[in-house]
């Protein structure tokens, strides 16, 4: 919990000949406490007793998200943030990704609802964030190059094993005296460079890395056959 303290003191004395004034000395103290909620948040603490708040009631909520309509039950003293933990299960989007606007107004955290007048039944407007919106579309392109660059690879890959087997081939040909037309051979060194330039050329990183690194390995063994 944590405290915020006001002191304000006004003294006054005044003094003659004949008489005198003794001190007075006021102290007004006024604290505001704060509490941590479920998750962190840290809100104002309330003070039902002073403000004469009526027992706790659930209300009903009607979310606008879109072109989605969702209703929602929560505590009519709950706060914006507490609303927003609700609605992540509904939408999947995370609290920090929403922004709830109440009368025009975007709502934060610590907010409470029924301060803010929110009622039975009210609309609230929930928007995702700018910013995740664009970290997902930044994701969304990142993941779309990885799977590019693995489909490109196993294109290279099944290529290069169709030419492995030929190179097997040839190998065992030369092995038993048979001789091999020297144009089959420069055909085959000259597909197999084909398939080295296209893998040179995809961009990888990562988990792609390794799977490029592992078929220029493969490559270079059956440069050597």
């Amino acid at each position: 919990m944590v405290k915020t303290r006001s002191h304000l003191c006004a003294k006054m004395s005044s003094s003659s000949t004949t008489t005198a004034m003794s001190t007075s000395c006021r102290d007004h103290e006024d604290e505001i406490e704060w509490e941590m909620r479920p998750g962190g948040m840290l809100v104002q603490k309330r003070n039902d007793k002073d403000d004469g708040v009526p027992p706790l009631l659930n209300v009903r909520l009607r979310i606008l998200y879109g072109v989605l309509r969702y209703e929602i039950s929560v505590n009519s003293q709950a706060t914006f943030g507490e609303v927003k933990k609700v609605l992540t299960s509904k939408t999947g989007l995370q609290i920090g990704d929403q922004k709830i606007t109440y009368k025009e107004k975007e709502r934060g955290n610590g907010e409470y609802l029924d301060r803010c007048g929110v009622k039975d039944r009210s609309k609230l407007i929930l928007m995702e964030d700018p910013s995740s919106i664009e970290r997902k579309y930044i994701e969304m392109r990142k993941n779309a190059r990885i799977q590019t660059a693995f489909r490109a690879i196993s294109d290279v890959s099944m290529e290069v094993d169709k030419l492995a087997e030929q190179v097997s081939v040839i190998e065992k040909s030369i092995l038993n005296g048979v001789k091999v037309p020297e144009i089959q051979i420069t055909t085959l060194i000259e597909m197999l460079m084909r398939q080295a330039i296209k893998l040179d050329n995809i961009s990888a990183e990562g988990d792609v890395y390794a799977q490029k690194h592992l078929q220029v390995s493969f490559m270079l063994l059956v440069f050597t056959l």
